[in-house]
């Protein structure tokens, strides 16, 4: 009985029944189908399969020990100045203890390091296993690095005095004509440049410390800063000075996310324990003094 020859095709001129015909298209169809399911398996799990979030299996820059990177200083109300982020005191210190113990983590498990806010999300590697500070999550930081998913939607605010001509302001135009100014490389000057766009270029700044100095000593109208920290300032720090507006974001919300060098698989088992944490609860505890703003709209 004629079979086929060892190149898987049948021998021309040989016929085959209908019951033949119809099972070798049936294996066709087989095996293209197991190859497509294969290969989108591959695309969903990266093409290494299932990340494992067992303790003993996480990527880690040190063998047993979570490392999370943040600034210093480091302010309320995202962290305890005094004590530092080891405090577990602040809203992303916090979250950050929280999501180490989904991990497995004990306290005395967990090491911080002193990352300048610009460096967390600067290409190459990183001596952190996450990064935490108040980082927003940008289609431009994503090329060089790994965002979990968000943590905290941010509204931008703008500090001003209370005594001022700025505090009277109630629209976007009518700020152009301030000095405004805000910390290098953050989405507070991006909100200057791209939605206020002043008519005097912004005053910009190594740090929100040095930011803060020169806002108090004068040399600006008005800072831009996310609106818990605005609030902090107002409060705590500035004396006389007040949040004169916050700013809903006009499309999607802004969002803090946490930063992993590219690629690190960790970003997986973070977002699982990060969906375990009662964040509602945490930002009710270290949040809730940030009354209502004044809204002023952008677009």
């Amino acid at each position: 009985m004629a079979g086929p020859h060892d190149d898987g095709h049948y021998a021309p001129g040989i016929r085959l029944t209908p019951e033949e015909s119809h099972m070798k298209r049936s294996i066709a169809l087989i095996a293209v189908l197991a190859m497509l399911v294969a290969a989108c398996a591959a695309e969903e799990g990266g093409g290494g399969g299932d990340v494992s979030c067992e303790k003993e299996d996480l990527t880690l820059v040190q063998e047993g020990v979570l490392t999370i990177g943040t600034d210093e200083p480091s302010f309320p109300p995202w962290f305890d100045f005094e004590g530092g982020p080891e405090t577990g005191t602040g809203f992303e210190s916090a979250v950050a203890y929280a999501v180490a113990s989904e991990l497995g983590f004990t306290e005395d498990e967990v090491t911080w390091v002193v990352v300048p806010f610009n460096n967390a999300f600067a290409p190459g590697e990183k001596d952190f296993d996450f990064d935490i500070n108040q980082v927003s999550i940008s289609e431009e930081r994503e090329e060089a690095v790994d965002f979990s998913d968000g943590y905290y939607d941010v509204n931008q605010a703008l500090l001003g005095f209370s005594d001022s001509e700025i505090a009277s302001a109630t629209s976007i135009e009518e700020l152009k004509a301030y000095r405004l100014g805000a910390q290098v490389g953050t989405t507070s000057l991006d909100f200057i440049t791209d939605v206020i766009q002043p008519d005097t270029e912004p005053l910009v700044y190594d740090t929100n410390a040095d930011a803060k100095a020169a806002f108090d000593a004068g040399q600006l109208d008005g800072l831009v800063l996310d609106l818990p920290t605005a609030f902090f300032v107002s409060s705590v720090e500035i004396e006389g000075s007040t949040v004169i507006a916050q700013f809903p974001s006009a499309g999607e919300s802004e969002q803090f996310g946490m930063v992993f060098e590219e690629g690190n698989p960790l970003r997986d088992c973070v977002n699982e324990a990060l969906a375990n944490v009662d964040l509602e609860a945490i930002q009710q505890e270290w949040l809730s003094d940030v009354v209502e703003a004044p809204i002023i709209e952008t677009n």
